[in-house]
């Protein structure tokens, strides 16, 4: 069982070494080393920078449980990782918390304006695709850890912010002192309320949102010509929602609601399990085939259906019932790539979907990556969050926050359902998975890469669950993507001018020719790579031994730790 706040143990400052390209860091807190694979029984974490898993480790040996963990590596991730992450950027996360045996999103995202006129300058003029603090919405991070701590953690904000203030002020960049002299603010006001732990974390988090950070926020969004301003900010919160998830081969996978991609992943899963793809073999031609036409179908239903739920209806149960997939999956040739775009009809029950015949793609519009955390503790709680800014080209204000672009992941298209209205969420790529067995937490994963990060999970979770790999194999073995579908960042009004690559299919150029050449006879149109194909980070654990195997993919620049 999970204890409140354990008695903390003395522990040691961390002194940093670097060792190697990608075996960088020791952590001397309870000898937890840090480099791209750990396994262990106290807990772990797996994350971007080494300096992030650093501050998740010092929280956890402090006796802080996986929710404390994970605040305190996010916050860290705002400064190790800036560039992909930032504190005003947004945080969708997944916890399992053993306490009430059940899994929840947290939704840290960020919302388009309030203010009526904003949104009619989107639709007369379009949303900026290339970078503009026109495009940004509420920053969510804040709120959204805050939240975490107060409603699954023991720590207070002081003690979880001070892994990233250790950072900061030992950091170089202009913006470092400025986010540092903000962050402070919070935790005076936190010490400054009489109460309890929740109100005085509930302090902190006003002072940011309703208090004079948020004054001088809407002083730098005016300067900015962004459009939000702080009724915005007072209004946003942090929306704990029931995750959607779907069964696959005796797994229970949970995603985040379609304002995110999420439920993609589990529509592939569910057209998957009418394939054998162990018989085929791991990479084969059959299963990297296969894999790949149950995506593009996903991926056309993402495109076509998904969007905030509390404006549009989105027929979740429909598509993923047994019936739908039943229906689509004959759509799947074995002998042939589909080069056309074949949304389905999930509200009749049909197939497909009467849609214009599309030929052309369009150029895929400037992304700014994003980076990871998962995080399990000794007592059975998880966590699952994918961090994220996309600044682009927005800078840090004078607060030292910055935020994103993400307003432009919604669009103008009229009666599309992610179409930009007052006060809704984009339909985000950020999308955190957690996966239980008999009940109990055994997978948490977490993927930087925009349109990729489910289909890099797909291929994660095809390797462990599948082919029996343990995560430092399942996130090091050759990945392959299509870019058979919408671009995420293109909020482009007509929805056709935002396809990326009809029948594209990117592999690692570890994949075998002759499957290579295979693909490509069936009609793929084929592509290589050697880099990672999205940056993914995943814990597994065996819930008879308790034993925590965690792993980041070390070509891209992922960390993992763990308490033995």
């Amino acid at each position: 069982m999970p204890r409140s706040l354990l008695s903390r143990t003395s522990c040691r400052r961390m002194w940093v070494a670097l060792l190697a390209p990608m075996v960088l860091l020791v952590n001397l807190c309870h000898g937890a080393e840090i480099t791209w694979k750990a396994s262990g029984r106290g807990g772990a974490v797996a994350a971007g920078h080494a300096d992030s898993v650093a501050a998740g480790i010092r929280i956890l040996s402090q006796g802080g449980n996986a929710a404390d963990g994970a605040a305190a590596t996010l916050l860290a991730l705002a400064v190790s990782d800036y560039g992909m992450f930032a504190i005003g950027g947004e945080v969708p996360l997944l916890i399992y918390d053993v306490r009430h045996q059940e899994v929840k999103v947290l939704c840290g995202q960020g919302v388009a304006p309030l203010d009526p006129l904003a949104i009619d300058w989107f639709y007369q003029n379009g949303i900026p695709s290339t970078g503009s603090m026109k495009a940004a919405p509420t920053p969510g991070a804040v709120d959204l850890i805050v939240t975490l701590l107060r409603e699954y953690g023991t720590i207070t904000f002081a003690q979880a912010v001070a892994p990233a203030l250790e950072l900061l002020d030992k950091g170089s960049a202009d913006w470092h002192p400025r986010l540092a002299v903000t962050l402070r603010k919070l935790v005076a006001a936190e010490e400054a309320q009489a109460g309890t732990r929740e109100e005085k974390l509930t302090a902190a988090r006003d002072r940011f949102y309703r208090g004079d950070v948020a004054d001088e926020l809407e002083q730098w969004y005016i300067a900015t010509g962004a459009f939000q301003r702080k009724r915005d900010l007072e209004a946003h919160t942090t929306r704990i929602e029931d995750p959607v998830s779907v069964s696959y081969r005796g797994y229970r996978v949970y995603k985040c609601p379609p304002w995110t991609q999420g439920p993609v992943l589990c529509q592939n899963l569910k057209l998957l399990e009418g394939f054998d793809l162990k018989s085929q073999g791991h990479l084969s031609a059959d299963a990297i085939h296969e894999i790949t036409e149950a995506m593009k179908l996903g991926y056309a239903d993402r495109d076509e259906y998904y969007g905030d739920p509390r404006f549009v209806a989105v027929p979740v149960d429909q598509l993923f019932s047994d019936q739908y997939a039943r229906i689509r999956r004959p759509l799947i040739d074995r002998e042939k790539a589909s080069l056309e775009r074949r949304p389905g009809d999930p509200w009749t029950m049909r197939a497909l979907k009467e849609i214009p015949v599309v030929v052309a793609d369009a150029t895929r519009k400037p992304t700014q990556d994003t980076t990871t955390c998962v995080v399990a503790d000794k007592w059975g709680n998880v966590v699952a969050a994918t961090p994220s800014c996309n600044m682009l080209t927005n800078t840090p204000g004078p607060s030292g926050v910055n935020t994103g672009n993400r307003v432009r992941s919604l669009n103008t298209a009229e009666g599309h359902p992610n179409r930009v209205m007052p006060g809704k969420r984009p339909r985000t790529t950020l999308t955190p998975t957690l996966v239980l067995r008999d009940g109990q937490p055994v997978i948490a994963i977490s993927v930087a890469g925009g349109d990729l990060q489910d289909q890099t999970t797909l291929n994660l979770l095809i390797n462990h669950i599948d082919f029996g790999m343990p995560p430092e194999q399942a996130v090091t073995a050759p990945r392959f993507y299509t870019s058979h579908h919408q671009d995420s960042f293109n909020p482009h009004p007509d929805r056709t001018q935002a396809l990326v690559g009809l029948g594209r299919l990117t592999l690692n150029d570890a994949i075998a020719e002759p499957v290579r050449q295979e693909l490509a006879r069936r009609g793929h149109i084929i592509s290589t790579t050697s880099g990672a194909i999205g940056n993914p980070v995943m814990l597994a654990i065996d819930p008879k031994t308790g034993v925590i195997q965690a792993a980041g993919d070390p070509k891209a620049g992922r960390h993992a730790a763990a308490i033995e």
